[in-house]
């Protein structure tokens, strides 16, 4: 991402900035606690995934919450955030450090570190709430638009190893990036890219469902 304009600070410390914050949870006075058991819904979405949540959520862990990461933390209601929305599945929070007003996340209760151990199930549940959640913040914050963004894995930039999707409000002079920051060239017809094409392809169909065993850059212990 290019520095903001005005702004003395370089692109490789933004990026860190943008990298870091999920890192710290927002203060707010404390509310009840939401349960860290995982309900029917999603526990069925495990099962029929063959996917379980990693003993990050809750099951044998102290209430301090020692050992879980902070969404976990989070959602068992012993850190603290500024909650926006929650049901069975998922909880949607404001980011601790927003790139602009209305910055959210949306977690789901369960503790998965990546796309891949997600249960397509649960992810379906996100992915229905982002029209819902993303029209009441654009509407809150007077913006016309928003980005939905995933980071999935070290290299694109996951720092908090439990999936969430960020929704960014956008407005004309956010000074973020713009669909065209860097420039792009026309795909190639070539031999290289038959060739990738038909590599996807064939990995698609000899485990078409298995998305686990696609290799992740998930850390060791996460």
């Amino acid at each position: 991402m290019p520095p903001l304009p005005g702004s003395s600070a370089p692109a490789p410390e933004r990026r860190l900035a943008v990298l870091l914050s999920h890192l710290r949870p927002c203060h707010e006075p404390p509310r009840a606690a939401a349960s860290a058991e995982r309900h029917g819904t999603e526990a069925e979405a495990e099962a029929e995934a063959g996917l379980s949540a990693s003993p990050c959520d809750g099951g044998g862990e102290s209430s301090s919450g020692a050992g879980r990461c902070v969404f976990c933390n989070i959602v068992a209601g012993t850190a603290q955030a500024f909650k926006l929305y929650e049901d069975d599945v998922c909880l949607c929070i404001l980011d601790a450090r927003p790139l602009t007003a209305g910055h959210s996340l949306i977690i789901p209760k369960g503790h998965y570190p990546s796309l891949q151990t997600t249960p397509p199930t649960v992810l379906a549940a996100i992915c229905s709430k982002l029209p819902l959640l993303g029209t009441a913040i654009m509407k809150a914050t007077q913006c016309d638009a928003f980005n939905v963004l995933i980071n999935n894995g070290e290299k694109a930039g996951q720092v908090v190893f439990h999936t969430h999707v960020h929704i960014i409000p956008r407005s004309k002079d956010d000074n973020l990036w713009s669909s065209e920051t860097y420039p792009r060239n026309p795909i190639s017809h070539g031999q290289e890219t038959k060739d990738l094409v038909c590599s996807i392809k064939e990995v698609l169909s000899s485990s078409p469902e298995d998305y686990s065993t696609v290799t992740s850059s998930t850390p060791k212990g996460l």
